[in-house]
């Protein structure tokens, strides 16, 4: 899929459309699928570090990856949106009290902040993605301002029934090092 990057918006919510139309059990499938292929990887069993992130209903389910994260030791970060512009990676545990955002998504309501470059793994969610890493976010650019900061390695989980030969890119969007999919492989 090819379009001009004036109309990401439009291709924004027809994705969203095809998103939420994902037949409940291949979302759940997929899901599973993505989580494994991730876990699986040799960039997952490096990092140290992992800055996840509470997935909406028409993303896949990062559940299992916190899971995993905890039972590995590793470090977790999550986001904070502090402005319309400004992310934060916040240290989580399962004791961390959440409480909604402005976006609806949990949040920590406490805990110290890091720089992304002390994170070695990121993972990033998307609406849609393309072959070549560049993914299409939800619209406020809070992943690409806080990925050309650093967050190590980076991934972003997208169903494969989305992801897309080409996206249209703009100078201001980071490309993720991997997209993973159901059908990834594991590497």
């Amino acid at each position: 899929m090819t379009t001009d990057a004036g109309n990401k918006q439009i291709l924004r919510r027809r994705i969203a459309e095809q998103a939420a139309a994902l037949p409940a059990d291949y979302r759940e499938k997929a899901s599973r699928a993505i989580a494994e292929n991730l876990l699986q990887s040799e960039v997952w069993r490096q990092a140290k570090s992992v800055f996840l992130y509470f997935s909406l209903p028409a993303e896949p389910d990062t559940a299992p990856l916190f899971s995993a994260a905890f039972a590995e030791n590793k470090t977790v970060y999550v986001p904070k949106c502090v402005s319309k512009t400004e992310m934060l990676a916040v240290r989580f545990t399962p004791e961390t009290p959440l409480s909604p955002d402005a976006f609806g998504i949990p949040a920590p309501t406490a805990g110290a902040a890091v720089s992304p470059r002390e994170i070695d793994l990121t993972v990033a969610p998307c609406v849609a993605a393309d072959k070549t890493g560049v993914r299409l976010g939800h619209g406020a650019g809070y992943y690409d301002r806080f990925l050309a900061n650093g967050g190590g390695r980076t991934v972003c989980l997208c169903f494969g029934r989305l992801l897309f030969e080409r996206l249209p890119k703009e100078e201001n969007d980071v490309r993720v090092d991997r997209v993973i999919t159901e059908e990834s492989r594991k590497k």
